[in-house]
């Protein structure tokens, strides 16, 4: 009865497993929209980013010939600083920041440091052209804002500029700035590529004194070293940002004149008050986006702003001081930390002098004091964004498997616009958490409580949960957001459309009035299109015109702003979330990993949560495609994937093996006295779960721990069974009793279980022939002594072939014995 039960309970396991496979295959054929998409297996994903084919000259063309070109001036700038910011992301941040990485101490031969530097001074080089080329579009920008806003009376006015504010202008500046400013940080905190860079400089001095030895002309090394000063004072002093803003911005021979334009001073002034007060209101609030990052442009601007007009707003400058108390430190990138209030007091001397001791003290002090807070809130944080993050995800999943009802089509949009939108300010508040949390632990060199260790990677576990769920929604979401984006142009063009008709219908002429109404019409075309990037950059430039002389009302103003700003948000939604999301900087932070992988195997219960953490770990890996000091940055991939693997082996791997054969060799000898095994006295862990886990990617390879543990018992089975074969039916109890307590599918050894090779010599026995009478019995059908019992597992046997093998050993003087006794 009981086999029939086991072979029915069996039966049922398979029909319900063919029939999940069967849906499976009926879902991966549909074609409807909803599929789940699983993030570790698809070969293929989606873009969602819109992006422009028509140039900018094509997309500005209004009547107003002047307008025209003053906006195309700016958006192609804005554009330029665009891509050059994200070649920095990309590829020199990265660059940097591995140098020296990738070589273990011990392998570290001599003169390996200088062969890396070697390979990296065209990488410096390449850095060095662009650091260039943003001075030279710094100036650029300062050029054609100080034209627009110009103080002298004698020269023509191009537009009419007293309440236009190009805020875009300046944010774009800011970018650049912080862009500079981040470059100087990673190289400042980077002290192995000072040391390499001195080490090359020396061998350079070893060559120069015998060049035909290294196979040099001596001609090429006097160009080569000034090009190594040039790349030294250009980059490695610490003097990217300052060189930049020390630039001589007054054109020579009666061109712009910048510094004594007080028109323009005025205008700067007051834009950046406007941006930071609306940056101020959102620091440290659940709806902050990229406030942070504005603010690193702001302090960047302010800076520049004193360099240029020699003007100092005390007051200003103190709020900006005081963002520090709230906001401690910034990540700029990675693990690269950035403190305001040292940059503000290092870059403008005079005011910080002007501050009183005590309130940089309190500054430094606050930075302290967050971080023990932040220490102490860490578990409570994680419980609370555990509780949001998983309402969150229940939301997005309700909202997007219910069929959209074209009645309430408007009101269903709005609702999945909020949703992916909170799902985003999760996303940035987390990843804000950690990376400022962890990295100012490493800045201040100051010990991490295992607590606080769990705790933030419970919290990067909820970073990637939330990007996996947009991406296994990627079609309902990509379905989504271009509705969302439609409705949302919709909204703004009927606002721009109202205050059209409240222009046209003044009858006042002026060429102020033509201008806001070429400005309105320019942002009404723009938006009829598809949601690019140009285009939108297009509609705020327009707008800043198109919004003088009160041409919207208050209460129409702010509604636009914020569909703007919402439009940003979701037509950049799903590369917005992958940038928040990004783990790249945890390869700073590896330090963490044996302690989760501890956490993990104390807690076996949640062990899924693996997935989370190896996606996270992957990360780094697109980011270090940008190694140059290797041969190949192949070798850095190798050296980390052997690392990862390392220590998952020996915190985790290896220990579930060891403790799953413990497990199973006490279950099958509870005959003898062991210590006490009760689960309600001595606890117990669930290892089972592990092996209901699907199989986890990291690099090229799935690590399927089922697999990995089933291999393991195998292969220590089979090996002690030959050791000792009377063994046999214990091991094979044991394979039983793994298949049915943990699932593991086992491999039968195939092993003989007994063996007639054991045998005594001759001579033993002559010499106590009066115990081998009485101890041995005759088998006749096969000719062999047998022992009658035995103390231990075995039973000799004497055989032909033993007699055979003594006589062998012992020569034929023993048959003489044997006939005497």
């Amino acid at each position: 009865e009981i086999h029939a039960e086991v072979q029915l309970k069996n039966y049922g396991k398979f029909l319900e497993e063919y029939t999940s496979q069967l849906k499976r295959i009926e879902d991966a054929l549909d074609d409807s929209v909803g599929d789940v998409w699983d993030f570790s297996l698809d070969p293929i994903a989606l873009k969602l980013l819109p992006y422009e084919q028509s140039s900018l000259l094509e997309l500005i063309k209004t009547e107003n010939k002047v307008l025209n070109k003053v906006i195309t001036v700016y958006a192609a700038l804005c554009c330029e600083i665009k891509k050059l910011k994200y070649e920095a992301e990309t590829k020199f941040y990265n660059g940097l920041l591995f140098y020296g990485e990738g070589a273990t101490d011990s392998s570290m031969v001599e003169g390996d440091c200088q062969i890396q530097m070697g390979r990296f001074v065209s990488f410096l080089q390449e850095l060095s052209c662009f650091v260039t080329r943003c001075y030279e579009v710094v100036v650029n920008v300062v050029h054609q804002l100080a034209v627009l806003y110009t103080s002298n009376k004698n020269a023509p006015k191009i537009i009419e500029t007293s309440g236009v504010h190009f805020q875009a202008m300046y944010e774009h500046l800011g970018e650049l700035l912080t862009v500079l400013i981040t470059l100087d940080e990673i190289i400042d905190n980077h002290a192995t590529l000072k040391d390499h860079w001195t080490m090359y400089k020396r061998l350079l001095k070893s060559v120069h004194h015998n060049p035909s030895k290294f196979g040099i002309q001596e001609d090429k090394l006097k160009p080569f070293e000034k090009l190594l000063l040039k790349l030294e004072c250009q980059l490695l002093d610490g003097m990217i940002f300052q060189a930049c803003i020390e630039q001589q911005f007054d054109s020579v021979n009666g061109g712009v004149s910048v510094s004594k334009n007080s028109t323009f001073a005025e205008e700067f002034a007051h834009t950046l008050r406007t941006a930071f007060a609306n940056v101020e209101a959102k620091l440290g609030e659940p709806s902050e986006i990229d406030q942070r990052d504005k603010y690193v442009g702001i302090c960047g601007l302010f800076v520049l702003h004193f360099q240029i007009f020699r003007t100092i707003d005390k007051k200003f400058y103190k709020s900006l001081l005081d963002v520090c108390k709230k906001v401690p430190a910034i990540t700029l990138t990675a693990n690269i930390i950035w403190f305001a209030d040292n940059f503000l007091i290092q870059k403008i001397p005079a005011a910080a002098k002007l501050l009183d001791k005590k309130s940089i003290h309190t500054v430094k002090m606050q930075r302290e004091n967050f971080l023990q807070q932040k220490a102490q809130s860490l578990t409570k944080d994680m419980q609370s964004y555990y509780v949001f993050v998983s309402s969150w995800m229940t939301k997005m999943e309700s909202i997007l498997s219910k069929e959209q009802r074209m009645d309430k089509f408007a009101e269903d949009l709005s609702n999945r616009c909020n949703v992916f939108i909170q799902g985003f300010l999760y996303a940035y508040s987390l990843s804000t958490i950690i990376k400022t949390t962890m990295n100012l632990y490493m800045s201040m060199q100051k010990p991490m409580t295992k607590t606080s260790v769990k705790a933030l990677c419970r919290l990067v576990e909820l970073l990637k949960a939330i990007e996996h769920m947009f991406y296994r929604r990627s079609m309902v979401v990509a379905d989504s957001v271009t509705h969302i984006a439609q409705h949302l142009q919709y909204q703004a063009l009927h606002s721009i459309s109202v205050a059209k008709k409240r222009v046209i219908s003044d009858k006042k002429y002026s060429e102020q009035r033509l201008d806001v109404l070429s400005a309105l019409v320019l942002a009404e075309n723009t938006l009829n299109g598809p949601s690019t990037k140009q285009r939108r950059l297009i509609v705020s430039l327009a707008l800043s015109v198109g919004t003088q002389m009160k041409t919207f009302k208050d209460e129409e103003l702010i509604p636009l702003q914020l569909v703007l700003k919402k439009l940003d948000l979701i037509s950049e939604l799903t590369e917005r979330v992958r940038a928040q999301c990004d783990c790249c900087f945890l390869y700073w932070h590896r330090a963490v990993f044996p302690i989760y992988l501890d956490d993990v195997y104390e807690n076996a219960v949640d062990s899924a949560r693996l997935h989370y953490m190896f996606s996270a770990l992957r990360d780094c890996v697109p980011a270090m495609m940008h190694a140059r000091h290797l041969e190949s940055y192949e070798v850095l991939l190798e050296c980390y994937d052997k690392e990862i693997m390392e220590v998952l082996n020996e915190h985790l791997l290896d220990k579930l093996c060891k403790e799953i054969e413990k497990d199973l060799r006490l279950s099958v000898h509870t005959h003898l006295k062991l210590d006490d095994r009760n689960p309600f006295r001595v606890g117990m862990k669930d290892l089972a779960h592990f092996f209901f886990l699907n199989p986890i990617r990291f690099f090229n390879r799935f690590i399927d721990i089922k697999a990995y543990v089933t291999h393991y018992l195998d292969k220590t089975f089979y090996n002690l069974t030959t050791v000792a074969l009377h063994d046999w039916a214990t091991y094979s109890e044991m394979r039983n009793l793994a298949t049915q307590r943990y699932g593991l599918s086992m491999t039968e050894a195939h092993l003989p279980s007994q063996t007639l090779e054991q045998g005594l010599d001759v001579l033993e026995i002559m010499r106590n022939i009066h115990v081998f009478v009485s101890r041995y019995l005759y088998n006749l059908n096969n000719q062999i002594f047998i022992e009658r019992t035995s103390n231990n597992k075995h039973l000799n046997t004497i055989n032909i072939r033993h007699i055979a093998n003594s006589i062998r050993t012992h020569g034929t003087g023993i048959m003489n014995t044997t006939v005497s006794i």
